[in-house]
């Protein structure tokens, strides 16, 4: 979330966990209600995943699916509406529409009925968003409907999500070739991969990855050693890493830091 704060000032938002047997596949899910006098601009830097979101707004219920966002994402809040989010983990999405590569639904936000199929459950979580349940209630009718879809397990997911979560965590993943070795894939198995279960390419990701570890830097606060978190996260130098953190989030990180701050 970009100027989480200003979010938090407007909305109530939640992170709470799927059930045990979705946990491979779903990182959790985000729950958002707002009551707003005036409209509110909410900025979002995805990271490499797909999202569902279930939403109540204006008296009207429904569903989409959004596949891995390639730029930062506004979304326009206004009166009063209620979001129960999934954000599956990356890789971990193609067991839920297991007919499709991930990459077909990439920069995409979709109706759910067009990508999982139509089905009771979709309708009574829908209508348990729309009837003000408690936030247990909200998830264990989302849990419902997306067990209800009947993900099978599937190895090349999981060597999916494995790979994307070494690319989240292990700095020392700065090169897709050092992915691929990891992963005991070329780099070409890899990419087909990544497009199949992903749906962006590994390089990608290694690049979103390191530019909110820098945005995560940014909004800390304090004086950041910029040529140093540069080196750490493998750009060859400051300016590298001032490039790619301009283009993606719009702003220099020494400015979104000051905005921040401010």
């Amino acid at each position: 979330m970009l100027d989480p704060s200003a979010l938090l000032r407007h909305t109530s938002f939640r992170r709470l966990p799927p059930a045990p047997a979705l946990r491979p596949y779903v990182e959790h899910y985000w729950l958002i209600d707002w009551d707003l006098p005036a409209p509110y601009e909410a900025r979002v830097l995805p990271h490499p995943s797909v999202n569902a979101a279930l939403q109540w707004r204006g008296g009207r219920s429904r569903c989409e699916v959004s596949g891995v966002g390639l730029r930062v994402h506004t979304e326009l809040l206004e009166g009063a509406g209620r979001v129960a989010g999934v954000q599956f983990r990356p890789g971990g999405f193609r067991p839920f529409a297991p007919g499709v590569p991930v990459a077909e639904w990439t920069g995409r936000r979709l109706p759910a009925h067009e990508v999982t199929g139509a089905g009771p459950a979709l309708t009574e979580a829908l209508a348990v968003l729309g009837a003000e349940s408690d936030d247990a209630g909200r998830a264990a009718a989302v849990d419902a409907w997306l067990l209800s879809l009947g993900p099978r397990p599937d190895p090349q997911a999981d060597l999916a999500v494995e790979l994307a979560d070494r690319a989240r965590h292990d700095r020392t993943v700065r090169r897709t070739a050092r992915l691929a070795e990891l992963g005991g894939l070329s780099v070409r198995a890899l990419q087909r991969l990544f497009a199949a279960y992903v749906g962006v390419s590994p390089k990608w990701v290694v690049l979103r990855y390191r530019v909110l570890d820098a945005l995560e830097q940014a909004a800390a606060g304090g004086a950041a050693d910029w040529a140093g978190l540069a080196a750490e996260l493998g750009y060859a130098d400051q300016a590298h890493l001032v490039r790619d953190f301009t283009a993606t989030v719009g702003v220099p990180p020494t400015a979104y830091a000051a905005r921040t701050a401010a």
